[in-house]
């Protein structure tokens, strides 16, 4: 399962963790990210224990989104010990996005 993020606990659940973060930028008007979200549930799952998955809704956290230079949405960043390590903009295929993920978990 997935956590839902915020400016509140964005630091405590992302650029805190021990596991790698990734983190979907998505907002509610938004097709493509309601397209991605089985591909992230699924990775959320399959990676259980390696990799914590976190969303954050650009429209209730647009700090966030400016700090992060979020300019579409859906947006994929990979966090490790903190630090944004990589970003994927649109629609990634599942296969896309493991691969990226391989790097860091």
């Amino acid at each position: 399962m997935y956590i839902n993020v915020n400016s509140k606990n964005f630091e405590e659940e992302v650029i805190k963790s021990k596991l790698p973060v990734l983190v979907d930028f998505w907002a509610e008007w938004c097709g493509p990210c309601k397209a991605l979200l089985p591909t992230i549930d699924e990775i959320a799952k399959e990676k259980q224990g390696k990799l914590k998955v976190c969303k954050v809704n650009i429209e209730n956290s647009g700090d966030l989104a400016t700090k992060y230079e979020v300019m579409s949405v859906p947006t994929i960043m990979i966090f490790k010990e903190g630090k944004p390590m990589e970003k994927k903009v649109g629609l990634i295929p599942k296969k896309e996005l493991e691969k990226v993920i391989n790097k860091y978990i």
